[in-house]
């Protein structure tokens, strides 16, 4: 079998795993049946919109509700929601839009009985969207913590577990203030391992974290607090519903779409093309310059020995790596990892790769990641484009738009963290 072209068929490896990831087609199995009472539709996250349109294009009763999305994120017109209200807030820094919603979110959830429904969609990004500080805390700042944290090298679980501390909202409080009626999240994972609680803070589930797991995280990476973050903190005063909590009990959560689906689904067209697919995790962390280092070394591994598996072969893998800004250049996790990896593999014959944020946005830029070919180096060299000097300054983001080799998806409506692919062509 001839090879395919590397370009198109590792953007069309992308596109299958997010295809995989449209809450439009996985969310419709996992709706419950109508309760006695009144159904609530809440949520928030980078997918509310096009999840929240999928529960009125299958939903039986009658239901009202307000869900809350990224700026930008909301469907186009003719295709918005009638009965779910949408709004827009920022990400990833919190603004007064979304503290405005958490604040009407929560409203909704009060005074409600063991016959209501509350239906919560919940998807990566929610966490910034449903931002309503702890009391004492104000929003300039949450909004400082959370540009540190960004900063920082901190995984998204030690984020996390910091922000539900810092919310009168996350971390089960959602779920609590709805009791006793029913509670029934659905989910959408950006989180390595895909646990609930890490999920936008985990709004509708128990916390296991505690007010000294989020000192430990303050103190790991050396944030200086704000004075109102300081005093809450040392009062450590409310704390968050932990397993076991009665308020939770009966209330289902359900994952709707993962990062290995989508890499199912990648490996799937990988083979009908007629190249070997191996999927080497779901669920990496690490720093995007150090996991490239790894990443390379196998493909020059396949290049080279075959092994574990000869060419052509595509190595996929998801979660979610992290970067320390220490430059002032542009870029997210997916551009730093691949330009590491250009570096690495240092014009390698035959392989080429492909890594992007699956809700179209790597970081804060305007791109959902970028590609990489044995070429990339010798043509950013023409044009005056240094990669190691690049990569030090975190400005991987520039590095490729010198070479038109960023990816534009636009919003996907979805979120199922990274997705990197490496493709290992047979030599030529």
């Amino acid at each position: 079998m001839a090879s395919p072209e590397p370009k198109t068929l590792l953007r069309s490896l992308f596109q299958a795993g997010l295809d995989a990831a449209n809450p439009r087609l996985t969310l419709p199995g996992f709706l419950p049946e109508p309760g006695k009472g009144r159904t609530i539709v809440i949520g928030a996250g980078k997918a509310g919109a096009s999840m929240a349109k999928a529960v009125e294009e299958n939903w039986s009763g009658e239901l009202d509700g307000l869900v809350v999305t990224r700026y930008d994120h909301d469907l186009p017109e003719g295709e918005k929601c009638r009965k779910i209200e949408v709004v827009e807030a920022s990400h990833p820094v919190p603004d007064a839009a979304g503290r405005e919603a958490a604040e009407r979110i929560l409203q909704k959830v009060q005074g409600l009985n063991e016959d209501d429904l509350v239906l919560c969609l919940i998807s990566g990004g929610g966490s910034a969207l449903l931002s309503l500080p702890a009391e004492g805390v104000s929003l300039e700042d949450k909004q400082a913590v959370n540009k540190m944290l960004l900063k920082s090298g901190a995984n998204i679980g030690e984020m996390n577990t910091v922000r539900k501390h810092l919310s009168a909202i996350k971390g089960g409080q959602l779920a609590a203030a709805a009791a006793p009626a029913r509670v029934v999240s659905l989910l959408i994972s950006d989180v390595p391992g895909d646990d609930p609680d890490v999920i936008a803070s985990g709004p509708t589930v128990a916390d296991p974290t505690t007010f000294d797991d989020a000192k430990a995280v303050i103190a790991k990476y050396g944030i200086e607090l704000p004075a109102s973050v300081q005093a809450h903190f040392d009062k450590a005063s409310p704390e968050t519903p932990k397993p076991g909590d009665a308020r939770l009990a009966g209330n289902e959560v359900h994952m709707i779409s993962a990062p290995q689906a989508s890499l199912e689904a990648a490996a799937k067209l990988a083979q009908e093309n007629g190249v070997t697919p191996l999927i080497l995790g779901d669920s990496i962390e690490g720093e995007s310059r150090e996991v490239a280092k790894v990443m390379a070394a196998m493909a020059r591994q396949v290049a080279t020995h075959g092994q574990p598996a000869p060419a052509p072969c595509v190595l996929l893998s998801g979660g979610e790596t992290t970067v320390t800004v220490r430059g002032k250049g542009r870029g997210g996790r997916n551009a730093e990892f691949l330009l590491a990896l250009a570096i690495e593999l240092d014009g390698a014959a035959d392989i080429h790769a492909i890594a992007g944020d699956t809700d179209g946005i790597d970081g804060i830029e305007d791109n959902a990641g970028a590609m990489v070919f044995p070429d990339s180096l010798a043509r950013a060299a023409a044009k005056g484009t240094d990669a190691k000097a690049h990569l030090a300054n975190n400005d991987a983001y520039s590095f490729f738009e010198s070479i038109d080799d960023l990816v534009f998806t636009g919003p996907t409506l979805t979120n199922v963290n990274d997705f990197r692919a490496i493709l290992v062509l047979p030599k030529a």
